[in-house]
Formats: C-alpha cells, structure tokens, sequence
C-alpha cells in the first residue's frame, strides 16, 4: 500500500525527473520534438497535481536526516498556510504547460522550455512544503536559473532580454543572500533549523536587538521577492520580456514565496523583532499600492502595467500582515491566493493579445475586444475588476480585511499610523479603478471592428474558463479557504486586536 508520505515524496521527484530529463536531452541527446516534449511535460505535471491534491488531503509528515554533522533534516509537511499554494502551484503548473502547446516561445529547445517551467513548479512546491530553515533556502533557489533561462531566451525577443534577466538576477541573488545571512543568523541563535521549534518558541534563545535585526535583514530580502517597494524595480522588465508562461509563474507562483517566507521566516518566528519593523513594513506597503496605481495609471504597455499592478495588489498583502492580527493574517494569505488568481488570468489574456497585436501598446487604437473576440474581452472584464477589488470576486476580501485589520491592528502597533495606513489604502482602490476602467475603455470598447483576431479555444480557452471560474467562485465562497488557514493563522498570532 502507499504511504502518504509517498505521496509527498513523489509531487517533489516526478517533476525534477521529468524537468532534468528534458534538459539533459537537449544537451546530451538529439533535442525531444515539440509533440515529445509537451507530452511529457503535460503528463508529470498532472502526476504531480494528484499527488500534491493527495499530499493535501492526507497532510503527511516526511522528516529525516539529511547532513547529520550539522543538524540539517529532510524535513516536509503540510498545513493550512501551505496547502492553497500547493494547490495553486499544481494547478498552474498544469495551466502554464497545456497552454504552452499552441503557444511555444521561440528562443530555444522545446525541450529546455519545459523542462524549466517544471523546474520552477518543484522549487515553488519544496519552499511550501519544508520545515526546516536552510532547506526552505536550498527550495526556494531552485527557481533561480530556470526562471532567468525563460526570461532570458524565451522572452520578447524585441525587447532587451539581456538587461531584464539580468536584472532579475542580480536583485534576487541579492535578496537571497540577505536571506541566508538572516537565517543562518537565527539557526545560530537558536540551536535549531526546525522552522516549527523557532516558531513555537518566539524565537527563544535570541534577544530583542537580535531579533530585530535578523527580522530586517530577511524582510529586506524577502521584500525583494515579494517586490515591497521601493525593492519592485526588477518586476516590470521582467515580466514584459518573460513568455506568457514565465510571466504567470513569476506573478501567481513566485512572488508568493517571498510573501510565504515573510510568514514562515519572519511573523511566526520572529514576533518581536517583527513588531518593531512593522510600522515601517507597512508605510512602504501603502507607498507600493500608491505607486503601482499611479504607474498604471499612465503605462502604455499593457503586460507592464499589469506588472506594476502586482507590486499594488502584493502591498495589501504586506499591510494585513504588518497589522499584527488575526484578520491581517488571514487577509493576507487570502490576498496572496487571490493574486495568484487574478495574475494568472491577467498575464495568460494579455499574453494572448500581445501575441495577436504583435505588440502591447496601449497607445495603438484597437479593435474592441468585445466586438472582435468576446471570451477574451469577458476574461478580461473578469480580471480587471477582480484586480480593483469588486466585490462577489476573489480580489475583495483580501483587500478589504487588509484595511480593516490596519485599521484595528494590534495593541502593539502605533493605532494613529496604522490608521492612515489604511486611509491611504483605500486612495489606492480609487486607483485601481482608474486604471482597470482605463484599460477596458482603450482595449474592450475599443473605437472600431476591425481588424479581427482569433478568440480564446482550445487549451487557452480552458485555461481561462477555468480561471475566470476560480476568481468568480472563491469570490462568492471564500469560506472554505479561510476555514483551510484559520487553525495555522491562530497559532502564529499570539496577540490579537479587540
């Protein structure tokens, strides 16, 4: 019989198997067809979506000595704070290759393409399952080259692919050091990798300037995978060169690690280094939902604008967690799936028009997407007043119990500060409207006909159903979610606002 720790095991080794043999066959064998390639590709990321879906179910614990000299442990498990992100990482895993069939980036080998989108899929899925310290750091770099390979040769290839993968390196290398020493630094001074033990203990073991320090040298380098601005400025080059589906990865995948590692890293371990930092934590969250809005406000380029739309909506997410309460952190971790879903729509629609234009410039007249092609003009509806917050879609309750938890944070946190915290949040939604409203007028009511363009069908018609389904559902039910984080969230905060 299998164990439900084969279960977890296998969502972790059939995607590195599969993604290395693909790579490998490009360089040591004759290069697999573009069929070949998308087959096995198509096929281990369904295995790994069951077995994450039974990882979920199951919750098992895997933890064994990985360097016994040091301390270190193979050690993974489930919770309710992991357990969305698997299962947005597995679904999107699914999406970004199914997708990819009719929509192969040129650049390079079908081969190397998928076999670094799987890539990515294990990395996201190692840093939501590990407990242990250094093996979240070890996880979470995984992601690295695969990502900068589909920048770098699978990106717009009228773009400076160069300067953006580039950039992307140099900021996340960056952060990941700042990352290291931060934990390195509170391994050390807890005696324990063990994420559960330094979280259960406070932090036991490191004093209040230790811990305030640690806690700012790992948000600083989180902040910049999060992006937290003014820590952003890598996100929009790279999601205007990066193909539609490394574009979807970094925005619904990767950016949710950063936050991911706040929490596991930061918030539950470090509670009074964090408290400290928080007013600071959530000025710079409300100054990125202001810029990101204002920037969308007047980008021309529509995959550009969308990015700069993440670094707005990554900022609610930050501001309920800098609240300190229980309602932060559930906004927060509802927040971070939401954007999940509501990016992964964005960046597959714009995708597929820029795709179609040639182009995204939103200074182009346009044929109206309504007129012309009405399941990506309705995709599109959908995405845009999820991202400002519409209420009956996903985008609303996140952002919403955001401003309510910085208006009610905890008794710790300075109430005056959080409270214009959260006045200028609310500025920021007025924003969001401005923006997604300007984007539909330009591109779904258009001012002509003509040219016609190819609707959304096939595997992109599913994807985007499927999409535009989730965002409509979690916003009418958002229960069952919340359900899912509130055991873990209640174990984080220890102080909670009235």
């Amino acid at each position: 019989m299998v164990t439900a720790s084969a279960y977890l095991v296998g969502a972790l080794v059939v995607p590195f198997v599969a993604g290395t043999a693909l790579l490998l066959g490009d360089r040591v064998a004759v290069p697999a067809r573009p069929l070949t390639a998308h087959l096995v590709a198509l096929l281990s990321s369904l295995a790994t979506g069951v077995l994450v879906l039974l990882t979920v179910l199951e919750r098992p614990v895997v933890d064994h000595e990985w360097v016994p000299a040091i301390g270190l442990r193979l050690h993974f498990a489930v919770d309710g704070i992991s357990a969305p992100l698997l299962l947005l990482t597995a679904a999107l895993g699914i999406a970004v290759v199914a997708h990819a069939r009719t929509r192969l980036p040129s650049g390079g080998t079908p081969g190397t393409f998928y076999g670094c989108l799987l890539l990515v899929e294990l990395g996201a899925l190692g840093t939501f399952l590990t407990r242990d310290a250094v093996l979240f750091f070890v996880a979470f770099e995984i992601v690295l080259i695969p990502m900068w390979v589909l920048i770098n040769r699978f990106g717009d290839e009228h773009q400076d692919r160069a300067d953006a993968a580039g950039r992307f390196l140099f900021y996340t290398v960056l952060g990941s050091t700042l990352m290291l020493i931060g934990i390195l630094a509170m391994v050390y001074s807890t005696g324990t990798a063990d994420l559960g033990a330094i979280a259960a203990g406070h932090g036991a073991g490191m004093s209040g300037t230790t811990q305030v320090v640690v806690a700012t040298v790992l948000m600083v380098g989180l902040g910049i995978k999060v992006p937290l601005w003014p820590l952003h400025t890598w996100l929009p080059p790279a999601h205007t060169v990066a193909p539609t589906a490394g574009s979807v990865l970094l925005a619904a995948i990767l950016l949710k690690m950063g936050t991911y590692g706040i929490v596991r890293l930061v918030v539950a371990p470090l509670p009074h280094g964090f408290g400290v930092i928080a007013p600071y934590v959530g000025a710079a969250a409300v100054v990125g939902i202001l810029w990101g809005g204002l920037a969308c406000l007047v980008e021309r380029d529509l995959k550009r604008l969308v990015a700069y739309s993440s670094v707005a909506h990554m900022g609610f997410v930050m501001l309920g967690l800098a609240s300190g309460t229980r309602a932060g952190l559930q906004a927060a971790l509802f927040a971070n799936v939401a954007h999940g879903v509501i990016s992964a729509l964005l960046f597959f629609v714009v995708g597929g028009l820029k795709e179609r234009w040639g182009d995204a410039d939103l200074a182009t007249a346009r044929a109206a997407l309504r007129e012309v092609s009405p399941r990506l003009g309705f995709a599109l509806v959908v995405g845009f007043a999820a991202a400002l917050g519409l209420p009956g879609l996903v985008g609303f309750w996140g952002e919403f119990w955001s401003m309510y938890a910085a208006w009610s944070p905890a008794p710790d946190r300075p109430a005056g500060v959080f409270h214009g915290f959260a006045v200028v949040a609310v500025i920021g939604t007025a924003l969001a409207a401005g923006y997604a409203l300007r984007v539909l007028r330009i591109v779904w009511a258009g001012d002509r006909r003509e040219p016609h363009i190819v609707d959304a069908r096939g595997a992109e018609g599913v994807v985007v159903g499927l999409l535009v389904a989730a965002t409509i559902v979690l916003g009418v039910v958002p229960g069952p979610l919340l359900d899912t984080t509130l055991p873990a969230v209640s174990q984080i905060v220890t102080r909670v606002a009235p």
